[in-house]
C-alpha cells in the first residue's frame, strides 16, 4: 500500500512524540511491504509564530490531500492569553471542523505490567477496557460566546443530525465489542441532553435492539469510572463532558502518556490521530516525554484510515513488548527503577517490530 500521512508535531513535547510515531510507522511499512509518505506542517502555536494564524491553509490543504493524519500537541503559555486574538487550541478546533471529523474515540485499557502507575487499586482496574466516543463538532465549545465587562455568555447547542450520527457510531463499534453502549448526558438540568436522551433511546430501539443501553448522569459517570470502571464497555457522549471524563479515564491507566485517540468523519480515510495528552511545555525539549499513546495513535490511523488491522496489532503489541520488557518513561517508572527516555522507548517498540 501507498500512503500520504500528514505529520503535525505542533508545540512542546508534539515533536518529540510525533518523531518516534513516524519511526515506528517506517518499519511497520518495512515490516509489511507498504510505502509510507510523511509530510510535515504547522499547527497551533509554532503556526501562529510562523504566519500568524493557528491553521495555515497549506496545513489544511496537506491534511485534505492525506490519507491520514498524525498529530502531536498545541498549545503552551508562550500563547495562553485568554485575550488573545488567536490561540492555538482554535487552529485544531477549526482543523476538526474542516475536514468533518465529528467522532473522537477514545480507547482506556490499562497495560497489566503498569498497573501501579495508577492511583486507582490494581484490583479495580483488572480487566478494564472502555471505550469513549466523544462528540466533536457541537455543544459549548462550538456555540455562540458573548462578553463584556460585566457577564459572558458560551451558547451549547446539539442537532438532531449531530446527535444521530455519533450515536451511531458508538453503537456500531459496540455491537463488534461487548454489545453494551452507555450514554452520558445531565437531562435533569440541560434541554441538550434531554434531545440526546431521546434521540439515544429512538435511534437504539429502531437500529440496535441486540444493545444493552444505559444512560448514566454525567456526575454519577465520573464517580463511576473509577470506582466500578469495569462496568463500562462503549461510552458515547457530548463534546465537553467527553473531554471532561477521558482526562479522568487517564488516571485508571495511570498516564496521559498511555492513551491515544482518533478523531473519525463520514469515511474512515483523512481521520486525525492524536494522543490525549497536551504539549507538557514544562518537560519539552528534555528527551523524557512518554511517546506511546502517540506511537498507539499511530496504530489507530493503520487500523481505521488505512484499514490494516495487522500492522496496527503489530504496532499495538510492540508497544506491549517494550512496556513488558521494562521500557517505562518517567511517568509510569517506578521509584527505583532508572526512567527511559523519550528515544529509547521508541528505540524499543522497533526492537519489538523486528
Amino acid at each position: 500500500m501507498r500512503a500520504l500521512i500528514a505529520v503535525l508535531a505542533g508545540d512542546g513535547i508534539g515533536p518529540e512524540v510525533t518523531d518516534e510515531a513516524v519511526r515506528a510507522l517506517g518499519a511497520v511499512a518495512r515490516r509489511f511491504g507498504h510505502e509510507f509518505r510523511f509530510e510535515s506542517a504547522l499547527l497551533g502555536g509554532a503556526a501562529i509564530d510562523a504566519t500568524g494564524v493557528a491553521l495555515p491553509e497549506d496545513t489544511l490543504a496537506l491534511c485534505r490531500r492525506a490519507d491520514g493524519v498524525l498529530m502531536g500537541a498545541v498549545g503552551g503559555p508562550r500563547w495562553s492569553d485568554p485575550n488573545a486574538a488567536v490561540r492555538p487550541e482554535q487552529g485544531l478546533l477549526q482543523l476538526r471542523k474542516a475536514l468533518g471529523l465529528f467522532a473522537n474515540l477514545r480507547p482506556v485499557a490499562p497495560h497489566p505490567a503498569v498497573l501501579g502507575a495508577s492511583p486507582i487499586k490494581p484490583e479495580l482496574l483488572a480487566g478494564v477496557d472502555i471505550l469513549v466516543v466523544r462528540e466533536l463538532t457541537g455543544g459549548i465549545y462550538f456555540g455562540d460566546k458573548r462578553r463584556s465587562d460585566t457577564d459572558a455568555v458560551d451558547v451549547c447547542r446539539y442537532t438532531v443530525a449531530e446527535i444521530e450520527r455519533v450515536v451511531r457510531l458508538a453503537a456500531g463499534l459496540a455491537r463488534a465489542r461487548r454489545r453494551k453502549l452507555t450514554s452520558i448526558d445531565k437531562a435533569n438540568v440541560l434541554e441538550t441532553s434531554r434531545l440526546w436522551r431521546s434521540v439515544v433511546d429512538r435511534i437504539a430501539a429502531a437500529e440496535f435492539p441486540d444493545l444493552e443501553v444505559e444512560h448514566m448522569l454525567v456526575d454519577a459517570a465520573a464517580m463511576h469510572l473509577l470506582r466500578r470502571p469495569r462496568d463500562f464497555d462503549v461510552i458515547v457522549t457530548e463534546n465537553m463532558f467527553g473531554d471532561i471524563l477521558t482526562d479522568e479515564a487517564s488516571m485508571l491507566a495511570g498516564s496521559l502518556g498511555m492513551l491515544p485517540s482518533a478523531s473519525l468523519g463520514e469515511r474512515a480515510r483523512g481521520g486525525l490521530y492524536e494522543p490525549i495528552h497536551g504539549s507538557a511545555p514544562d518537560i519539552a525539549g528534555r528527551g523524557i516525554a512518554n511517546p506511546y499513546a502517540t506511537i498507539l495513535s499511530a496504530a489507530m490511523l493503520l487500523r481505521h484510515s488505512l484499514e490494516l488491522p495487522a500492522e496496527a496489532r503489530a504496532l499495538e503489541e510492540a508497544v506491549s513488548s517494550a512496556i513488558v520488557r521494562g521500557t517505562l518513561t518517567a511517568d509510569l517508572a517506578p521509584a527505583n527503577v532508572t526512567p527511559a527516555t523519550t528515544r529509547a522507548a521508541g528505540d524499543a517498540v522497533l526492537a519489538a517490530l523486528g
